[in-house]
């Protein structure tokens, strides 16, 4: 279209230039208005479409054009709504930069649009409408009105720039929007806010990974994996992204590719605690493999021996293996057990004992004081490297109200408490009562961060 290769940014030469390139199809003599310095140079002259018929409708078109260009507002006004009246619609467009010279954005959007209802693809009318709409503010409409001018005009590189700077403006509103939903708690308001900002920007890697992170708080974890690795097609390189990706794989159980997720975000970033739960990671799915007597620990209300010696050999190997070794102890009762090997390991570690008969009793249940003694001999291997922390722990006294200073379990209950390995809520300790298999991982978890 003429029009869209016309946009004029200085003065309108009028009738005396029009062979300039930016006339009319049919030119016509210079109008009553001779053109001068213009007062608007940025606004787009609302050129005749090759459709419509010139002669003195032109003529009086360029005039009232010069009377805005000059300042004469009231005049422009005038000559534009008496060719307006007769359907002429470049003098509707004419009537909208009138507006926009006043200020006027609402009536202005009304005569462009007025045009735009003759001719949609007319350019000077979506420029105008386009710059009446940033006049209120309305950046995603005026944002897309000047993509309608690229549709027309591709090689406009100034409305081209304009779009790459709205739809940045665009994006970066949505973002903060999304940011403060979130932080709010409101996440289906975030997760709107980032897909419209996806919609505006859609090769932003950034932003599948932030909407994924919503919809993996919201429990979406399908679309929030689909949207990570969207964020990881778009930008392989972000950390972020593969992160959100195994967090998703390991709500999913799938570890090994959880874990292969963090070391790849490790690797980007150097991040000891993807490292670290790359690791975690990998050990669930080694645990995974093991018997149901294994994967029941963690809901059970009670455990056994082999369990707790399971425990011992895999969360705790590294201290197992530090233990000062004694001979393998016989035992009468584990051949083709689950947990033989673990079993082994733990006696041999003096983790844990075998009974007086040659037998380890595999299917007893742990007491508390039992595991507290397990724990006590743990914590002495950790004193081989830190006898201060040691000392520490065995100088220390702890009252319970069911358990006297005098009484042969004390010292090991005393040093597993004082550790803080283990606890006694309101100073009852329950010697005797089982202890549960989330007590047990949890007081585990404590004696492996004090092996690190």
């Amino acid at each position: 279209m003429r029009s869209a290769r016309c946009w004029v940014l200085g003065a309108v030469l009028g009738a005396l230039v029009m062979g300039a390139g930016c006339a009319p199809r049919t030119a016509a003599a210079p109008g009553p208005v001779a053109p001068g310095a213009a007062r608007y140079p940025d606004f787009a002259f609302p050129e005749i479409p090759g459709e419509l018929p010139a002669g003195d409708a032109a003529v009086r078109h360029q005039s009232a054009w010069n009377r805005l260009q000059s300042g004469d507002l009231r005049g422009a006004e005038h000559d534009f709504t008496q060719l307006a009246s007769t359907g002429f619609y470049p003098a509707s467009a004419g009537l909208g930069y009138v507006n926009l010279a006043q200020s006027d954005f609402t009536d202005a959007v009304a005569h462009f649009d007025r045009a735009l209802a003759a001719n949609a693809a007319y350019v000077p009318a979506l420029l105008g409408k386009g710059e009446a709409l940033l006049g209120q503010d309305e950046q995603a409409l005026a944002l897309e009105v000047f993509e309608k001018v690229l549709v027309v005009d591709p090689s406009m590189s100034a409305v081209r720039s304009r779009v790459d700077v709205l739809r940045f403006r665009a994006v970066q509103q949505q973002v903060s929007r999304a940011q403060a939903a979130a932080r709010a708690g409101r996440l289906d308001e975030a997760e709107a806010a980032y897909q419209r900002a996806i919609a505006a920007s859609p090769e932003s890697g950034f932003l599948y990974r932030e909407v994924a992170g919503v919809e993996q708080q919201r429990g979406r974890f399908d679309e929030a994996l689909a949207h990570a690795r969207k964020a990881i097609e778009l930008d392989p390189n972000d950390a972020g992204a593969h992160a959100i990706a195994g967090a998703v794989l390991e709500g999913r159980g799938e570890y090994v590719a959880a874990a292969d997720a963090f070391d790849r975000a490790a690797s980007i970033d150097g991040s000891a605690a993807y490292r670290a739960r790359a690791a975690e990671l990998r050990r669930k799915a080694d645990e995974a493999l093991l018997p149901e007597e294994f994967r029941t620990i963690p809901d059970s209300p009670s455990i056994t021996r082999a369990q707790l010696a399971a425990l011992f050999g895999r969360r705790l190997e590294r201290l197992v293996v530090m233990a000062p070794q004694r001979a393998p102890v016989v035992m009468t009762d584990i051949r083709g057990h689950w947990a033989n090997s673990y079993i082994q390991s733990v006696t041999r570690a003096r983790i844990m004992d075998a009974f007086p008969n040659h037998t380890f009793q595999p299917d007893a249940t742990v007491r508390r004081g039992d595991f507290a003694q397990s724990v006590s001999r743990a914590l002495a291997v950790i004193g081989q490297r830190r006898p201060d922390l040691v000392a520490k722990w065995r100088g220390a006294r702890p009252t319970f109200t069911d358990l006297s200073t005098g009484h042969l379990a004390y010292p090991e209950v005393s040093m597993a408490v004082a550790s803080g390995v283990m606890t006694a809520p309101g100073g009852e300790f329950g010697l005797t009562r089982p202890i549960t298999g989330a007590e047990a991982l949890d007081a585990l978890a404590r004696l492996q961060a004090l092996v690190r």
